[in-house]
């Protein structure tokens, strides 16, 4: 079941076209990536799905019902551009914000009891926001963010300012919030993340999306028919019309090669020709990054 759907939406601002005709489905209790370059649309769809902002056309729905400013406590939202007021301590302003979200002032503080112990971050409690360095900032902001146990959550750009403990730490919870029954969406350039928590993605670039779907069939569709070897041999010899040596290195005895296979070739007949050259220790297929995908996508949409 599809939790969000985003219908034929078109943003204008001035003379610039922010979304040109954009849909997109995200299911439920899945984890979905909004992938693209900078300027390419996805801030103003997140702003266009949290209603901070309408469409000049389209439909926007939530659980199948049009969203409304009245329906947004159903979401919880971690823009970019962080929102802690600096001046506030820390403690009082997370309660500020549960309390905005519809907690009552004792729910609130048993549930921030509870992440703050999980983050160890007990301790934060009465500094200045002003005093917390990026990465501890954006700490209180993610707790804020899904204190009110929401059914959607939107994170854009979550790991920016974190250190690789950290953004494990965060990458963990965004799985275990899954695991809990949430959905979430997050817009990042990250592709490592991507590779390892997105399920589904749409990759929108000049206001349009120009990928989407399953990440899993998106890379099996960008499959070159690149093999990795490694064979204890003198040396490799691949017949012209089995494929090509994209690159080797040697090392002793040892051989680690890059091949491409020809369209109509098979793997199988490749590992019999290595076979028929040495000892072969290793063989597997080279799958395209998200990385890859996103530079070959936005590349060719743009020459």
């Amino acid at each position: 079941m599809d939790i969000l759907q985003v219908n034929n939406v078109t943003k204008q601002y001035a003379n610039h076209l922010a979304l040109d005709n954009v849909s997109l489905s995200v299911k439920e209790n899945s984890i979905f990536g909004l992938l693209g370059p900078n300027g390419a649309g996805k801030t103003t769809l997140i702003r266009i799905i949290n209603a901070i902002t309408a469409p000049d056309s389209g439909t926007v729905l939530l659980n199948g019902t049009p969203m409304s400013l009245d329906r947004t406590a159903m979401i919880g939202y971690l823009p970019e551009e962080r929102g802690l007021y600096k001046k506030m301590k820390v403690g009082e302003q997370a309660l500020y914000l549960c309390r905005l979200k519809g907690l009552s002032r004792n729910d609130a503080l048993v549930r921030l009891k509870y992440w703050f112990e999980k983050f160890e971050i007990e301790s934060w409690w009465d500094k200045k926001v002003e005093e917390l360095s990026k990465g501890m900032a954006q700490k209180v902001q993610f707790i804020t963010t899904v204190l009110h146990e929401p059914k959607l959550l939107i994170f854009d750009e979550p790991f920016s300012g974190f250190d690789p403990v950290n953004a494990e730490l965060l990458k963990n919870e965004i799985l275990e919030l899954r695991d809990k029954g949430a959905t979430v969406i997050f817009s990042t350039h990250n592709m490592e993340s991507v590779e390892r928590l997105c399920e589904n993605i749409a990759l929108i670039d000049h206001a349009k999306v120009v990928l989407s779907g399953n990440m899993r069939e998106i890379k099996d569709k960008y499959r070159n028919s690149i093999f990795r070897c490694h064979l204890r041999s003198e040396e490799i010899n691949i017949d012209p019309n089995l494929g090509r040596l994209i690159e080797q290195e040697r090392f002793q005895d040892q051989i680690h090669a890059q091949i491409q296979l020809l369209p109509e070739q098979s793997g199988n007949k490749l590992i019999a020709s290595l076979l028929n050259q040495g000892e072969l220790l290793q063989f597997d297929e080279v799958l395209p990054s998200m990385n890859d995908i996103f530079i070959e996508t936005v590349t060719k949409k743009n020459l």
